[in-house]
């Protein structure tokens, strides 16, 4: 059975690069790096140059790369660590035992209605906690408004959480005009960049972040593995205690194996010719599907979105029995992010661009990888429109929606 992988969004294959560079630190280099004699050494040594190749990326320093369990661990961290700084319990005002400010300035947090869920559950659940949390919302390409973003603050907002490339639609954010906004009114800057990381621009400076979330197994890199970048100076608070790794704001014995894999994943992405075999894939694989009578793109057009991502919408299917298909053909695909798409409610993203539950029922998320080839485009263009042409003759709703097409031409 053929078989092309066009679910990069969800994960991606582990590089051969990455696995080898990798193998040494479960076999001969096992030491933990907390350890003081050689094989502890060894670990450690790997851990920071891991850090500081990482760090680098992003135009940050080493030690401001804090390593987690992957991108909804440091999502958590970001978020719940700025609303509870819990290291001054005196100077500030608590609830239910927490302390739920930072810098003694407030309660109130920015955010979008397109985050990953990660986000937006540690929000309802800081909301609980009696946080006041804004959630903006985006045009029909999935953006944010700046000037909505602006008159949204108060003087009690202590953090701005905006994605960076959205996992569903690839809407890119502007990063550094939001990053300005905050600057200018004192208030943390944290991006989810787990999908955009190592695809198109990440600079902790020029775009003015604070917190910035990657992870490994989006990358090419294994599962299990993230990081967060944390602005030196910054304050949060400590969720995860123990042993006091990771300068004391992440407690557990390191993922060494897993660092030295995100970090050689990170390596192989600088070369950034791959960013443009995944766009030349992307345009084509965009043209062939759109040639497909009732399907629209969703987000934002080529350019503005991440080189890997294309969502459509079918008009008349169900994109459940559109993506089964597909795996029976020996394509690999999706309906959504990889989190929502066992839920049976319409994707949120979708909804909050402006689709009805009917189109956003319809979609079809498509995300490639630099190891996707021109052959494989060829066929998902070749084999799809005879599914969506059966998928149609067997609904109501399809039949309709043939039957709307004949009698416009």
């Amino acid at each position: 059975m053929v078989n092309v992988y066009l679910d990069n969004g969800a994960t991606t294959c582990v590089a051969k690069e990455v696995v080898e560079a990798m193998n040494p630190y479960f076999s001969d280099k096992y030491g933990n790096a907390s350890s003081t004699h050689v094989l502890g050494r060894d670990a450690k040594d790997a851990v920071e140059n891991a850090r500081e190749i990482i760090a680098k990326s992003i135009g940050a320093r080493a030690e401001e790369i804090i390593f987690t369990s992957g991108g909804t661990e440091s999502n958590n961290l970001a978020i719940k660590g700025i609303a509870a700084d819990a290291t001054d319990l005196c100077s500030m005002r608590t609830h239910k035992g927490i302390a739920f400010t930072n810098k003694n300035k407030g309660k109130h947090i920015i955010t979008t209605r397109i985050e990953h869920k990660c986000v937006l559950e540690s929000c309802k659940w800081l909301e609980k906690q009696g946080l006041v949390v804004s959630y903006l919302g985006v045009d029909k390409e999935g953006f944010v408004n700046v000037e909505e973003l602006e008159r949204c603050i108060r003087e009690d907002t202590i953090m701005v959480s905006v994605i960076h490339g959205n996992n569903e639609i690839g809407t890119i954010q502007d990063l550094e005009s939001i990053g300005k906004i905050c600057k200018k009114n004192g208030i943390y800057f944290h991006t989810d960049a787990c999908q955009s990381y190592t695809k198109t621009e990440l600079n902790v400076k020029k775009q003015g972040l604070d917190l910035v979330t990657i992870n490994a197994h989006k990358i090419h890199g294994p599962k299990g593995v993230g990081a967060l970048y944390v602005k030196k100076g910054i304050k949060i608070g400590v969720w995860q205690h123990g042993g006091g790794q990771e300068s004391g704001l992440r407690s557990g014995t390191e993922n060494v194996a897993g660092i030295v894999g995100f970090a050689k994943a990170v390596k192989l992405s600088m070369d950034k010719k791959h960013i443009e075999k995944m766009s030349l894939l992307q345009d084509k694989l965009i043209k062939g599907v759109l040639k497909i009578e009732g399907v629209k793109m969703n987000g934002p057009r080529v350019g503005k979105r991440l080189c890997n991502n294309a969502n459509f919408s079918f008009k008349g299917i169900e994109g459940e029995a559109l993506g089964g298909y597909l795996d029976q053909k020996g394509v690999c695909s999706s309906t959504g992010s990889a989190c929502s798409e066992k839920l049976l409610e319409p994707s949120y993203v979708l909804k909050a661009i402006g689709l009805s539950d009917e189109d956003a029922n319809g979609s079809l998320r498509l995300t490639l990888s630099r190891y996707n080839s021109e052959k494989e485009i060829d066929y998902v263009i070749k084999v799809l429109p005879a599914i969506v042409k059966k998928l149609r003759r067997i609904s109501p709703f399809g039949r309709l929606t043939d039957y709307v097409f004949k009698k416009s031409n």
